[in-house]
This record gives structure tokens, C-alpha cells and sequence, in this order.
């Protein structure tokens, strides 16, 4: 790895990038011309001091995952993107691997959806990024970590999430996630994060190993369609929201939206949550403590 020459190119792009782009509020008078380390850290998932190490080139060999997180949270289009990917050592991912990138025109909506809560996940189910309104929604997704960020693991070993499932919804919902990884993982056969995170959770889950091997198994035809679920929101309470997957088939990712049905209390119920949510962020970045 060019530890000087990638921690000079993070260094260059992160200056280029407005907070407004990058989906954040400018909080104010800023020293930095683009986003700080902090802000460019969270959004890929990373610490704060990781990413000075990775900047001042005092840290070395970045994960796949990391540099893919850095190149989305700074915007790069494709031939910055694989020079990030060469400098950091590694070869860009091919048509083999399970993709993570996000498009700009895939940025874009995201950044015309800034009030609504969404969140964008691969062919795995594992969280590729949320907006600001999803995790005022859902609770702070940044700290979410390794196996935390796939939706099969918090559905079947653990945490979960803030919707409420009947046992009937869960079992379907386990099933069809379990059917969509198999499928993916026929699509990509060479992706080993793909294989490592299909070992875990055979290890970690009993239902999962069952439900793998099943040749009964399958994801119903067709999108996913529209659902009603409950989101136990801790300051708001119960929310009756809509949530529609929407597949970006030429990326294989999937964009989870939630929505309320206006001039409802739910609708009214959303906004407070958001609100609420939001300034609890806020306050947690300004803290340092952990929100909701």
C-alpha cells in the first residue's frame, strides 16, 4: 500500500466535499473546507482516529470494506474509485465479488429523500449506508459494526431492530431473507465475505442452518410488496408505517423506504420522531455518549 499517497488522496477528496452532498447538515462556522475527519469517519464506519492514522499514512492495508465505504462517503466517481482501491492495495472489486457501490444516480435520490427514512443494503442484506432520517427513525446506524449491519444476523441471532414482528411475520420474514441469500449466493460463488458471513450464521443459528438446506426453500416471484410495519419508536411510541424495497437490479442493491400515510397520526407521530431523533443525534455527536 502507498500509505502516504492514499492518506494525501483521502486528505484532497475529503476537502472537495461539502456537507450539504454529503447528506449533512453544515453546523454552523467551519474551519474545515469540506467535511471534517469526524464526518467523513461516520459516514464510513470507521473512528475518528482510524481514519487520522489512514491520513497521515501511520496505518496500513485498509480493508475492502473500509476503502469501498471511504470511496462512497466521499463521492468518487469510478476512475477515483479504483485509484483509491489501488493505492490502498487492493485490486477493485470485479463482477464476482457482491457489489456495495452506490451509484450517483443512486446518490442522488438518496439526497432527495433526506426526510424520509432509507436505507441502502446489498445483495446480502448487510447495510451499505442510511440517511439521517432513518437513523432518527431506527437509532444511530454508525455504530453498528462487522455482523451488526447484516439484517439476517440481527433477525436471527441478534439485536434486531425497533419493528415489532408477530411470530408469523418473523418466521416469514426470516424465511424470505434466508431464500435471498441463498440466491445470492449462487449469483456470486467467488465472494469469500459472502462465504464467511453464510458460516456464521450457520454457527450462530440453528434456524438458519435448517432453513439453508432446506430444498423447499424458496423467495416468493416477483418485488417484494408494499408492508405495513410497526416501528416502536422509545420517545414516540408504536408508528404504523409503509415499507417498500425498491431493487436497483444493475447495481443488486436495495433500497428500504418508510413511509406514513399523510394526515394521520402516524404521519404525525413520523415527524416527531424524526425531529426528536435528529436532535438526539445531534446532541450525542456534540456528547460523545450514545443515543437511542
Amino acid at each position: 500500500m502507498e500509505s502516504w499517497e492514499f492518506g494525501r488522496a483521502l486528505r484532497r477528496w475529503r476537502d472537495r466535499v461539502s456537507p450539504e452532498t454529503a447528506g449533512l447538515p453544515p453546523g454552523g462556522r467551519r474551519r474545515a473546507i469540506g467535511l471534517r475527519r469526524e464526518e467523513l469517519a461516520a459516514l464510513a464506519g470507521i473512528s475518528t482516529d482510524y481514519l487520522t492514522r489512514l491520513e497521515q499514512g501511520r496505518s496500513t492495508a485498509p480493508s475492502l470494506p473500509v476503502v469501498e465505504a471511504l470511496a462512497r462517503g466521499l463521492h468518487l466517481h469510478d476512475a477515483e474509485r479504483h485509484l483509491l482501491f489501488h493505492l490502498a492495495g487492493h485490486v477493485p472489486p470485479g463482477p464476482d465479488i457482491v457489489p456495495t457501490r452506490i451509484t450517483p444516480s443512486v446518490q442522488r435520490l438518496l439526497g432527495r429523500l433526506d426526510h424520509t427514512p432509507v436505507a441502502v443494503y446489498d445483495a446480502t442484506w448487510t447495510l451499505i449506508i442510511a440517511n439521517r432520517a432513518y437513523d432518527a427513525l431506527m437509532g444511530e446506524t454508525t455504530t453498528w459494526r462487522g455482523l451488526e449491519r447484516n439484517a439476517l444476523w440481527r433477525n436471527l441471532v441478534g439485536p434486531g431492530n425497533r419493528v415489532v414482528h408477530s411470530a408469523d411475520e418473523l418466521a416469514a420474514l426470516r424465511a424470505g431473507q434466508i431464500a435471498d441469500l441463498r440466491m445470492t449466493a449462487s449469483r456470486y460463488p467467488a465472494d469469500h465475505a459472502l462465504q464467511r458471513l453464510v458460516e456464521q450464521l450457520t454457527r450462530h443459528s440453528p434456524l438458519f442452518a435448517q432453513l439453508w438446506d432446506s430444498p423447499g426453500l424458496q423467495r416468493p416471484a416477483g418485488p417484494p410488496s408494499p408492508k405495513r410495519k410497526t416501528v416502536l419508536h422509545p420517545s414516540v411510541g408504536p408508528i404504523d408505517l409503509d415499507c417498500d424495497v425498491l431493487f436497483v437490479a444493475t447495481d443488486d442493491i436495495r433500497i428500504m423506504m418508510y413511509t406514513a400515510e399523510p394526515g394521520t397520526g402516524h404521519a404525525e407521530r413520523l415527524e416527531l420522531a424524526l425531529v426528536l431523533g435528529t436532535q438526539s443525534l445531534v446532541a450525542e455527536k456534540l456528547s460523545g455518549k450514545p443515543g437511542l
